[in-house]
């Protein structure tokens, strides 16, 4: 079975979390530990991703939140490591002008076909994704994008402790 490694976003996905809850439930899931959780810098991001994904013994599947799914992305448009399959949850957007100046590092955000199977959730109502950039995002990724509905940024703050969707959604990357 693949390796899954949980990429999570700014400030990291605490207790409670869907992503905590699944590197505490499945035998195989891995967090990738950030250099700086509160200072994200976009090398130091894409270079602890190629670290971890070089330590798996097969292709893993990348399962990023929030700037977590920038990083992978980021990662994507410069190695060339086998990669199974990415599911991005609510990819924040960077190039907002509202976004947190912390965050701007990870602008631009890379718009190149991804070499590996993915999908992006995205909520109808994340506070830092439009639909409508997610929509161009999926598309020029070349990921399958699905709709989860009006549900928040899919963190502890809009009611997402466990995702059974999200499982399901990674039942089908595997």
């Amino acid at each position: 079975m693949a390796a899954i490694l949980i990429v999570p976003g700014y400030q990291n996905s605490g207790p409670g979390h869907w992503q905590s809850l699944w590197e505490g439930s499945l035998r195989d899931a891995k967090r990738v530990e950030m250099p700086n959780w509160e200072f994200p810098h976009k090398v130091d991001w894409v270079e602890a991703l190629d670290e971890a994904i070089a330590g798996c013994t097969e292709p893993p599947i990348l399962v990023g939140h929030s700037l977590g799914c920038l990083a992978i992305i980021h990662w994507a448009k410069d190695h060339d490591r086998e990669i199974r399959g990415a599911l991005l949850a609510a990819p924040s957007d960077v190039e907002r002008p509202d976004v947190l100046p912390v965050l701007r590092g990870f602008a631009p955000i890379p718009r190149q076909r991804l070499p590996f199977p993915a999908i992006l959730a995205a909520s109808s109502d994340d506070p830092f994704l439009a639909p409508a950039r997610a929509h161009t995002l999926a598309s020029d990724w070349g990921a399958r994008l699905v709709d989860l509905g009006p549900c928040g940024h899919l963190n502890l703050a809009s009611g997402h402790g466990p995702w059974p969707r999200g499982e399901g959604l990674l039942a089908d990357i595997r």
